[in-house]
């Protein structure tokens, strides 16, 4: 009988973890699916990848796999000879009649071979498989990350019509966001994620801030641009700023220049440790567009004096 090997089936290493075996599967029989792939040869690929994640997929038999091979350098295809001693004390024991060997058998009787001859481990059918889980991104308010919101979000997803024919349809679900998420956070929604056997996966909801000219976020820190009069930079003043989490007084200090930055602890993100607002003063000019106007600008220009480039 020609030896299978079910790590070069899954394209993973015999040192594979648990969790890397089940990724690999899972994306190889997405792409060799039937109901979904061009490939000539899918039906073959999905059974002989059904088989091997039968196999490696389950820590007994993986184990009694790994145990026939050890010590022999066996490749896919070449003829598989059992070790001397099996079928004694093992195989053989409490086995099934005539399945001492391997030889008279053909290579699409590999699996039940050779855990027919397994003796007393248990022979296990196939595990059905949860359906994969779903990833997408919702985008929020920065307010909504303070306050806490309920969203609704539409979805595309892949499902069968009467007909049993993969079809795309629009899902619509309400989402409740908690205060205190952060960009790049992911919220788990149970039981939402694509169709399987053994029930549905997952959905992961990736956090996204919808852009506002106002703010940067950088993890629970938020920085603010706050526009003050020039009077209000050169003579000191208590303004008024309304910030994401409510209107708030803050002191600004005389003298104080376009990009000074005030700072307001514990005024970010809420959390466990909670991020600080940053309140990024910049100057806003009255507009020269009445007589009066100008003419204060005129006067400003003749009794300060003052040229901004000077030592630039």
């Amino acid at each position: 009988m020609e030896y299978k090997d079910y790590y070069q089936t899954l394209g993973v290493s015999k040192t594979a973890s648990e969790d890397e075996i089940k990724k690999a599967y899972r994306k190889l029989v997405r792409k060799y699916h039937p109901d979904v792939s061009k490939e000539p040869d899918a039906q073959k690929k999905t059974q002989e990848l059904n088989e091997a994640y039968g196999v490696l997929g389950d820590a007994e038999k993986r184990a009694a796999y790994d145990d026939l091979g050890r010590g022999r350098q066996f490749r896919a295809g070449q003829e598989f000879r059992p070790p001397p001693d099996w079928g004694r004390g093992g195989a053989g024991a409490g086995g099934q009649p005539g399945h001492g060997g391997f030889g008279d058998a053909d290579s699409s009787d590999f699996f039940a071979d050779l855990f027919a001859n397994l003796g007393g481990r248990r022979r296990q059918q196939y595990t059905p498989q949860r359906g994969d889980d779903s990833h997408a991104a919702i985008t929020i308010d920065l307010a909504d990350a303070y306050h806490g919101a309920t969203r609704n979000i539409s979805l595309m997803v892949a499902d069968r019509d009467a007909q049993d024919r993969i079809v795309t349809r629009e899902r619509t679900l309400s989402v409740n966001i908690p205060k205190g998420v952060t960009a790049g956070q992911q919220l788990r929604l149970s039981g939402q994620g694509q169709r399987g056997e053994a029930g549905p996966g997952d959905l992961y909801l990736e956090i996204q801030f919808r852009p506002d000219p106002r703010y940067r976020v950088d993890g629970r820190d938020v920085f603010e641009t706050v526009p003050v009069a020039p009077w209000e930079l050169a003579l000191g003043a208590d303004i008024e700023v309304a910030t994401p989490s409510g209107k708030v007084t803050v002191t600004v200090p005389a003298g104080s220049q376009t990009g000074r930055k005030l700072r307001l602890r514990g005024r970010g993100i809420p959390g466990k440790e909670a991020g600080d607002l940053y309140l990024l003063l910049e100057v806003a000019l009255p507009p020269a567009n009445t007589d009066k106007a100008r003419e204060l600008y005129r006067t400003m220009a003749r009794e300060m004096a003052f040229n901004p480039r000077a030592g630039g």
